[in-house]
């Protein structure tokens, strides 16, 4: 399904801003930009790896991964200008991390254990939580808190092929959520906590699709699929629209997608492959 792109979009108020990782020189910055378009603003710059941004709920500052200090660790920086402070100081790799709603808690993935590993950090004691550990060979990926916390989802390739699996506070299992025959990535709740959206692909297929998953029914829905790699899903506050990155015009660029319409608008521009999107909470 081809959907037209426009310059600006026609809306009655301006949305948030939109945090992003910026590919220069083979190394990534964390830039914003308002998400109707305009100029972009670097945040953190280092000549070191940054990546992953997520803001956090009060909407003025954003968390990221870093490498600025040798290993991928997890570090903020306030919007409105300011240093970047480290959130964690350990010696294992921390990285791919996301804020709980009430910003009480944040997931994120660790080599602390020997292995890779979903822990839970306790924002007021600085402490850690094992959430899950799984076989030597396993990758995680990109978790993220439901709205009202009690439940995370993250991908994982445990199993047969790379898929999305939820964890619910009281269960003693995990509960898959992507197609066994497709598979699944970079999962994300949608605002109301009704609804995960993740990335298709068949194994080494050079397109994927953003799909949404009814948690309820297990129904699901395309929401993208242009003839790329659409990637990043993340959605409006309100739900209306959704951020992405896409191979469409070439290299992978930021785009935002009305979900009423179909309508969507390109937000960044190179040079440098952009990826990775989060909206700024109102």
């Amino acid at each position: 399904m081809l959907l037209t792109l426009a310059l600006l979009p026609l809306l009655a108020s301006p949305p948030p801003l939109l945090v992003y990782e910026r590919e220069r020189a083979k190394l990534r910055d964390i830039c914003v930009v308002p998400a109707s378009g305009g100029s972009e603003r670097c945040l953190a710059r280092d000549p070191a790896d940054d990546g992953w941004p997520r803001f956090y709920p009060d909407g003025r500052r954003v968390l990221f991964s870093s490498k600025r200090s040798g290993n991928w660790e997890l570090w903020q920086v306030p919007l409105d200008g300011g240093a970047p402070r480290r959130v964690l100081e350990t010696p294992a790799r921390e990285w791919q991390a996301a804020v709980s709603a009430d910003g009480r808690r944040v997931a994120l993935l660790s080599d602390a254990p020997g292995r890779d590993s979903l822990q839970i950090l306790d924002v007021a004691t600085n402490r850690l939580r094992e959430l899950l550990r799984q076989t030597p060979r396993t990758t995680l990926g990109n978790p993220e808190f439901s709205p009202d916390g009690r439940s995370v989802v993250f991908s994982s390739n445990f199993q047969l092929g790379h898929h999305i699996y939820l964890w619910t506070e009281g269960s003693t299992k995990l509960r898959r959520l992507s197609s066994l025959l497709r598979g699944g990535c970079s999962p994300r709740f949608s605002p109301d906590g009704k609804r995960v959206l993740y990335v298709s692909r068949r194994h080494l297929k050079s397109t994927s699709w953003i799909v949404e998953h009814d948690l309820e029914t297990g129904d699901e829905r395309t929401l993208v699929a242009w003839p790329a790699l659409n990637y990043d899903p993340a959605l409006s506050p309100d739900g209306s629209e959704l951020a992405f990155a896409s191979t469409i015009t070439g290299e992978f660029q930021i785009y935002r997608l009305r979900l009423s319409d179909g309508r969507s608008w390109r937000v960044s521009y190179g040079p440098g492959a952009a990826r990775m999107p989060d909206y700024q909470p109102r």
